[in-house]
């Protein structure tokens, strides 16, 4: 039987759930993410789409790039999930979002050639200077 993980927004207009086990789960370095998400790293796990499903509120979309698209909270501004044209059975959803992300360590780096050189994170994992798909 699979788990089921849930998350939400700071202020709780959006809340999500999804089955499965907490893997495929990287740092991105990119300077995409630092942007959006005002952080110097964002933190994802990779599930398939068939087994997300927002609970509660209607997220905001932005489309970062020609084949990716955010959701945030159109109240508070929180970051949640990210999907891409390149792979759409796929959803990407914050870490920091989980309601236990203590669970969900980071297993690998990706896009560490936008790595911010003064940081230092994790360096015992394997990188990827792209994230492959």
């Amino acid at each position: 039987m699979d788990d089921i993980h849930s998350g939400g927004c700071h202020c709780g207009h959006l809340r999500y759930q999804f089955k499965g086990p907490l893997h495929d789960i990287a740092h991105c370095h990119c300077s995409i993410c630092r942007r959006v998400s005002g952080g110097i790293v964002t933190t994802w796990i990779t599930v398939p789409a068939s087994a997300f499903q927002w609970m509660k509120g209607t997220p905001a979309q932005y489309a970062s790039s020609t084949p990716c698209v955010r959701y945030f909270c159109p109240t508070c501004g929180a970051q949640l999930a990210f999907v891409s044209r390149l792979s759409p059975e796929t959803i990407d959803v914050t870490i920091a979002t989980l309601d236990h992300p203590e669970q969900a360590p980071a297993e690998r780096h990706i896009w560490t050639d936008n790595q911010l050189p003064w940081l230092h994170l994790d360096e015992h994992l394997p990188g990827e200077a792209q994230e492959s798909l």
